[in-house]
């Protein structure tokens, strides 16, 4: 019996030592990527859920706010898949956060059915959109954790 408890161990620890080492890395690359395909999206003409964010924005009209939200969504990506950009990307990232969350403040009739616990499909796209921008930030918060060793503080 502890013969296959060690070697469950050993699998398990090689496992954990694998999803350390890669994890992040991985856990970047596809929020930038997902960042870049959903930008992507906007500017060339397919609705999705940000022109509700274009109508929580005074500034400008929807048909011209959406593409420079996918714009942006597309820097944010780009900036996470390049390492040394990604405080840049944090920056970005805060700057669009307070668009997602004005549209739960001005548009609840539109984000949920029942406040607050039964969201409409583009609440749900909106939450969605919190929760990959927090990821995003506590990948950007462990930029150091990912320096080679080497450097000097």
């Amino acid at each position: 019996m502890r013969f296959g408890r060690d070697k469950v161990r050993r699998f398990d620890d090689r496992v954990i030592a694998l999803f350390s080492r890669y994890g992040h890395r991985l856990h970047r690359i596809s929020l930038g990527t997902i960042f870049i395909w959903f930008g992507l999206l906007k500017p060339f003409g397919h609705k999705t859920t940000t022109s509700l964010l274009a109508h929580t924005v005074y500034w400008g009209n929807p048909e011209s706010v959406v593409p420079v939200l996918g714009w942006w969504e597309v820097a944010i990506g780009i900036t996470m898949l390049v390492r040394p950009l990604l405080r840049v990307s944090l920056l970005l990232l805060l700057v669009r956060l307070p668009g997602t969350l004005l549209a739960f403040i001005l548009l609840p009739d539109i984000c949920f059915r029942h406040i607050p616990f039964v969201p409409t499909p583009e609440g749900q796209y909106l939450i969605k959109d919190l929760i990959l921008i927090f990821a995003a930030i506590a990948i950007v918060g462990s930029v150091r954790d990912e320096e080679p060793r080497h450097r000097l503080h």
